[in-house]
C-alpha cells in the first residue's frame, strides 16, 4: 500500500451500500438478458440468486439507517433510491418466474426490452458511483436512464399492438394474455428505473 492509498478517503458506508446494491441490480439484468437470449435453468437461477442478494443488502441498509443519526444525504432519498433499485430487480426476477410458470418462449420484443433495461441498470449504477465526486455526471446518467425508460415503453406498446392484432382462436387468446403479463413486468421494471433516476437527481439537487 502506497502513501497515497493511506490518505485516500473511503466511501461513506451508505454510499458504498448503494453502489453495491446497484451493482447487483446490473448483474441481475445481465443475467436476465442471458435468460431471454437462451432460456435455461442456469440463467433463471442466476437472476433469482442476485435478486435475493440484493434483498439482503437492502435489509442491511435499512438496519444501518435505523442505527445511524447522520447520513451523507437525506435518509428519505437513500430509502427511495434503494427501493427503486430493489423493485426494478424484483420485476426482472418475476419476469423469469412468469416465463417459466406460463411456459412462454422468448421473442424479439422481450429481448429488446430487456437489453434496454440492462442498459438502464448500467446507467443507474454509474450514476450512483459518481454521486460523491462527480454529481454532474450522475445527472447525465440519470437523464440517460429516463430516456431508456421511454424507449422501453415504446417497445412495450409495439409489442402489445402486435400481440393483439387479429387473435385467431382461444389458444391464441390465452397465449396473448400470458405474454401481456410478462411484457407488463418489464414495463414496471422500466418505471422503477425512472424512479431510481428521479431519486438520483433529487440527491444531486440537494447536494449542490
Amino acid at each position: 500500500m502506497g502513501l497515497k492509498d493511506l490518505f485516500k478517503r473511503k466511501p461513506n458506508r451508505f454510499l458504498q451500500l448503494l453502489i453495491d446494491h446497484s451493482a447487483l441490480m446490473l448483474q441481475g439484468f445481465e443475467a436476465l438478458e442471458d435468460y431471454v437470449r437462451n432460456p435455461n435453468k442456469k440463467h433463471a437461477k442466476a437472476v433469482s440468486s442476485l435478486e435475493k442478494r440484493a434483498d439482503e443488502l437492502r435489509r442491511i441498509l435499512i438496519d444501518d439507517l435505523n442505527r445511524t443519526f447522520i447520513t451523507p444525504f437525506d435518509r428519505e432519498d437513500i430509502l427511495a433510491l434503494s427501493l427503486a433499485i430493489d423493485d426494478m430487480l424484483d420485476y426482472g426476477n418475476t419476469t423469469v418466474d412468469e416465463m417459466v410458470i406460463l411456459d412462454i418462449e422468448t421473442n424479439d420484443h422481450l429481448k429488446r426490452m430487456v437489453a434496454l433495461l440492462r442498459e438502464s441498470a448500467e446507467r443507474i449504477h454509474l450514476g450512483v458511483t459518481r454521486l460523491s465526486d462527480r454529481p454532474h455526471i450522475t445527472i447525465d446518467h440519470a437523464m440517460e436512464a429516463k430516456s431508456l425508460e421511454n424507449r422501453v415503453e415504446e417497445v412495450y406498446r409495439e409489442a402489445l399492438a402486435e400481440l393483439f392484432h387479429g387473435p385467431k382462436d382461444v389458444d391464441h387468446v390465452v397465449e396473448m394474455l400470458k405474454l401481456r403479463e410478462v411484457y407488463r413486468h418489464l414495463s414496471n421494471a422500466a418505471d422503477r428505473g425512472d424512479e431510481a433516476a428521479n431519486a438520483l437527481s433529487n440527491i444531486v439537487v440537494k447536494m449542490t
